[in-house]
């Protein structure tokens, strides 16, 4: 099985990628999900999540204050490490079952992993795609949350295929075709 990332930058256009991939019955994943997964109530990540952070950043019933808690890591690179320590691991050993637990005659599944290159992980995928648009969040909220990421132009020199989402649907529909023609070996590397 070709195990493919899927990243990009903040609002560009990932999610949209991610669904049209599912929508063709590509097996998906989203890591923001699972990180969410990882920060249920009750479990060990909430706990050090807690220790290190303190008690404001999660509610009386377990919950991380996801708004909390992003005020302190998008604002301070060493927080925002921190919480990386704890949640990434658990992210990737939860992307890693979940390839593992495809049917044997998969050919292609698609993590979508916003943090690829920042975690250092673009080596445990066959491909990486870059989705490469830019809007969506006011200037304050993409300002902090860029700063914290590489920059787009990285990502995009390092991956294997990019899908530009700035053109139509339709347009976005056709390259999302062309990389997977050419993942699943049916056209050369675009």
């Amino acid at each position: 099985m070709t195990r493919v990332a899927l990243t990009g930058g903040i609002a560009s256009g990932k999610s949209h990628v991610l669904r049209s991939l599912a929508r063709r019955g590509v097996p998906t994943i989203d890591a923001d999900g699972l990180a969410h997964g990882v920060l249920a109530p009750s479990s060990s990540a909430v706990a050090a999540v807690r220790a290190r952070f303190g008690k404001d950043v999660v509610d009386d019933e377990g919950r991380i204050d996801r708004r909390a808690l992003g005020s302190i890591v998008f604002n301070d690179p060493d927080a925002r490490r921190a919480l990386e320590e704890i949640v990434h691991p658990a992210v990737y050993e939860a992307i890693d079952r979940w390839f593992a637990s495809l049917p044997a005659n998969t050919s292609y599944a698609v993590a979508d992993i916003p943090l690829l290159y920042e975690t250092e992980h673009e080596s445990a995928f066959d491909v990486v795609v870059v989705a490469m648009a830019r809007d969506g969040l006011s200037h304050d909220e993409a300002s902090a949350r860029i700063s914290s990421q590489w920059q787009i132009d990285e990502k995009v020199r390092r991956a294997d295929y990019v899908i530009w989402t700035t053109g139509s649907s339709e347009e976005t529909e056709r390259q999302i075709d062309a990389v997977l023609e050419a993942i699943s070996g049916r056209r050369p590397k675009l």
